[in-house]
């Protein structure tokens, strides 16, 4: 599983110009399941999502979770991070989840990430979408995560 995460002080997703998710001060996660995740990949992820010290403290280190400083999530589904640019000039994506697989994961992240969270929205699965944010920072962290 692959996620990047970005610190914003604001987030927002629209599909067809309505506002469907959107958070204040947190992190926007750009998701993206690839072949072989489980809903066990997916847990993982998300507990050192939301135990990763990225938010200032008093002192101005990051040294504070998004738990910690009660930020929201915004999460968006992104099968292009599994982009593939090796060969050629048109990105390949063979390494990212069929899409009921995708959809599967990212519907069990976000009912993980509720059940951990207080404030979670999200985009659409297969939307075409329109992410705003506003970078914290910039902070914006790659992650891996693998059985």
């Amino acid at each position: 599983m692959i996620a990047v995460l970005q610190r914003v002080s604001e987030a927002s997703v629209r599909v067809e110009g309505a506002v469907i998710g959107q958070i204040d001060a947190g992190l926007l996660v750009l998701l993206c399941a690839e072949k072989g995740d489980t809903e066990a990949v997916a847990d993982k992820m998300l507990a050192k999502m939301l135990k990763l010290r990225i938010f200032s403290d008093e002192a101005g280190k990051m040294n504070r979770s998004v738990q910690d400083v009660g930020g929201g999530l915004l999460v968006v589904s992104q099968f292009t991070l599994a982009a593939d640019v090796a060969g050629g000039n048109r990105p390949s994506f063979t390494q990212a989840a069929a899409p009921e697989d995708g959809r599967r994961l990212y519907a069990h992240f976000v009912a993980q990430a509720r059940a951990a969270h207080p404030v979670v929205q999200t985009g659409q699965f297969a939307a075409d979408m329109k992410v705003s944010l506003v970078n914290d920072g910039p902070i914006t962290i790659p992650m891996r995560m693998s059985a």
